[in-house]
């Protein structure tokens, strides 16, 4: 498998699967120095995992990550003030697969001759054979996306320090689209609405705020406590706060669920997949994500423009559009409407639109970056499809017996947002290297 690394400068390349031991991201190009910890990336990664509201799979994954390698596993001299800090080597953070029974495995066994149809089971059993990892999808899963949150966070704090916000939502679900909104509202938005899902997170509370793993504890400590938390699933999950909507809204100004900057927009979504999975259906929408302080001229021409490594996002699971700025919508406009026109005022240059969504001939022009993405339906559904026996090519009947999404797309804002901040990084490194050297030869 040759399609699991992602990146020039800043590099990422990710292993494992939906029922392997675990899941991996090795991530290079990173700058030492960097304090990170496991509770911060996890702050990310439970906003993808399964299990979390009505809008998700029930699987129970927890998604603790293990920083592995990378790290100064203590002050490099005494009272340098440097462990944890990143050194320069490739970073390894593991996310080992807690909630993966045999009851489930068995329900992949008894379906597995029968693809589901949207699913790659059936192109991935011609292309890897009878030897394909078909327990829960393999690396084909939707499980996969969290190396990428995890790899992204990285980069994403990275982009922090250098001016760079990059911050995502959900623009459309089940056909309820939300309204245009500021993108200083929407980030700060996106921002109560993590700090609310930590706040509710019965993991991010029992596993970090109480101490049970810290960043002083080797490898083996900590994987003595996952193996205690596997068997506490449950009873860790029984002790999430219950949640009340009125009074997340009143103190977090955020919806409950659905991380949407209009709060009866996100109600209104939230209502229409409920009415749409009660028939056993699933439904689809839209993500946006949004760069700010990015500078102008990011990006490379030709084969790696900024548009062209973003639209790379369709390389994640479900996602089977992506367009920036105005998109589609430039084919009903005229030359005239779809070009922004600038002016200088007091020394900066003024856009009148961004129908080019911050980025022209690839390059970054100093406005918002702005991509969306088209995400499908979760394949898995709880009705009668017509499929094949993948052996002996008969004509089957399937329906979903698996744990299923009603939605993927409450789930895969963070991802779009991390990939997108890994990406920038990667040029951004480029960016600063040629504009370096450029200023060395005037």
């Amino acid at each position: 498998m040759i399609g699991c690394h992602l990146g020039r400068n800043f590099q990422v390349t990710v292993a494992g699967a939906s029922y392997q031991e675990g899941l991996t991201a090795v991530v290079q190009g990173h700058t030492p120095g960097l304090l990170l910890t496991e509770q911060e990336i996890y702050g990310d990664l439970l906003l993808r995992k399964p299990g979390a509201d009505e809008l998700s799979s029930p699987r129970k994954e927890p998604d603790l990550p293990v920083i592995y390698s990378g790290l100064n596993a203590a002050d490099t001299i005494e009272g340098a003030g440097n462990a944890n800090r990143t050194n320069g080597t490739p970073l390894t953070i593991l996310i080992p697969n807690l909630d993966r029974h045999f009851i489930h495995i068995k329900q992949y066994q008894d379906t597995n001759r029968t693809p589901r149809p949207g699913h790659a089971s059936y192109a991935s059993f011609v292309k890897y054979g009878p030897d394909d990892d078909a327990i829960g999808a393999g690396i084909f899963s939707g499980r996969y996306t969290s190396t990428i949150v995890a790899a992204g966070y990285v980069a994403k704090k990275i982009l922090k320090r250098c001016g760079i916000e990059v911050f995502s939502y959900v623009k459309e679900l089940a056909s309820v689209r939300c309204p245009d909104v500021d993108p200083d509202k929407i980030l700060a938005y996106t921002n109560a609405y993590k700090r609310m899902r930590c706040d509710f997170d019965p993991f991010y509370q029992e596993v970090y705020v109480k101490n049970r793993i810290t960043m002083d504890m080797r490898f083996l400590e900590k994987a003595a406590i996952l193996a205690q938390i596997e068997q506490e699933i449950e009873a860790i999950r029984d002790k999430a706060p219950k949640i009340d909507a009125a009074q997340i809204k009143d103190k977090y100004r955020v919806h409950h669920i659905v991380n949407c900057p209009d709060i009866d927009a996100a109600q209104a979504m939230t209502d229409a997949c409920n009415r749409i999975s009660a028939t056993g259906d699933s439904a689809g929408g839209i993500v946006e994500v949004m760069v700010t302080g990015a500078p102008a001229g990011l990006g490379e021409p030709v084969f790696s423009k900024l548009d062209a490594e973003l639209g790379r996002m369709l390389g994640l699971g479900a996602v089977k559009g992506v367009e920036v700025g105005a998109g589609f919508a430039v084919k009903d406009m005229t030359g005239y409407q779809s070009n922004d026109q600038m002016r200088a005022e007091n020394g900066r240059v003024i856009f009148d639109s961004n129908n080019a969504g911050g980025i022209t001939g690839g390059l970054a022009t100093g406005q918002p970056i702005v991509v969306r993405l088209a995400v499908k339906p979760t394949p898995t559904i709880d009705k009668p499809q017509h499929t094949i026996d993948k052996y002996t090519l008969e004509n089957r009947q399937l329906a979903a017996i698996t744990r299923r999404d009603p939605t993927i797309v409450a789930r895969i804002w963070p991802v779009a947002e991390n990939y997108t901040a890994m990406v920038i990084l990667d040029h951004l490194i480029a960016h600063y290297g040629s504009q370096a050297l450029r200023a060395q030869s005037l």
